[in-house]
């Protein structure tokens, strides 16, 4: 009995060692599903297209920082210009630019066409100004209702706030144009980022001092002197001598590298880029997978 015990005993061994390298290669088999289970699907590739003027554009706007924050799947094209209003932008062609890169969108899942015009649509600007009752709402309309035509999505947004101080506070002088162009977004039903109510806001926490670091370039002797009273006294429109071209007219171009109330340096272009993702994110939920933490 003895012997035959004994000789049984390899075989329960053998098929308990089986049992456990099943149960093992099981557990092994699981482990590996449930990583690939919560593995998450690859993004699709989404573009934003950027419309506006010098407070957007490259060099002089809030675009650059703006576009810092996405991540690779979302391609960021920054097609403001300078000293553009709702009727000149269109005017010069720029906008006919657009429109055609719309008929390039079959590598993309999406396309958001983000616009903000105000400063320049501003009275006292010949060749750009905009009646404010009329043309400025018509005109913005006109480029929602072109690109939903063209497959895309609207995004309005309301114009970055100046930075000029009275009195320890901002003075808001593109709120109607703000206001109005709230209105032709919910006419037309596509999200609004009210970037002036929340520039305004932020700058009127940071103060005059703070707010002259967001600049293009250093606050002259003067200016510093009447922020620390909390009043932004005019700026000097004069810079170092730079090379003459087709673009030297005020704000016909990429803005001057001089201090100013409006345009923003590095570090205020990455601070309201950041602002309008914030918004971006809040406003089109879809798109938050895109905006970096």
């Amino acid at each position: 009995m003895e012997e035959i015990a004994s000789r049984r005993r390899p075989r329960y061994h053998s098929v308990r060692g089986s049992m456990i390298k099943n149960i093992l290669l099981l557990a092994a088999l699981f482990a590996v599903g449930s990583v690939f289970a919560q593995a998450p699907a690859p993004l699709p590739p989404v573009r934003i297209i950027l419309v506006g003027d010098s407070t957007m554009a490259v060099n002089s706007g809030w675009g650059p920082g703006f576009c810092a924050d996405v991540v690779p799947q979302l391609t960021c094209l920054n097609m403001a210009k300078g000293g553009r209003s709702t009727s000149s932008y269109r005017a010069e062609g720029s906008w006919a630019q657009v429109m055609d890169q719309l008929k390039r969108n079959s590598q993309f899942s999406a396309t958001y066409v983000l616009i903000q015009f105000g400063h320049n649509d501003q009275p006292g600007k010949p060749g750009r100004s905009t009646d404010l009752a009329t043309e400025f709402p018509a005109n913005l309309r006109q480029y929602v209702e072109d690109v939903k035509a063209a497959g895309g999505n609207a995004v309005l947004i309301t114009s970055l706030t100046r930075r000029s101080f009275r009195d320890g506070k901002v003075k808001d002088d593109l709120l109607p144009w703000a206001d109005a162009t709230k209105k032709v977004a919910a006419d037309e039903g596509v999200p609004v980022l009210d970037l002036n109510a929340d520039s305004i806001a932020a700058v009127n926490k940071m103060g005059p001092v703070e707010a002259n670091t967001l600049a293009m370039a250093p606050p002259p002797p003067v200016v510093a002197e009447s922020a620390a009273s909390g009043n932004s006294v005019p700026a000097p429109k004069t810079a170092a001598p730079v090379v003459p071209s087709a673009n030297a007219a005020e704000r016909k171009g990429e803005a001057a590298p001089l201090f100013d109330y409006t345009h923003l340096g590095e570090k205020g272009s990455a601070y309201f880029g950041r602002m309008v993702a914030n918004e971006l994110i809040a406003a089109v939920p879809a798109l938050q997978p895109y905006i970096k933490p």
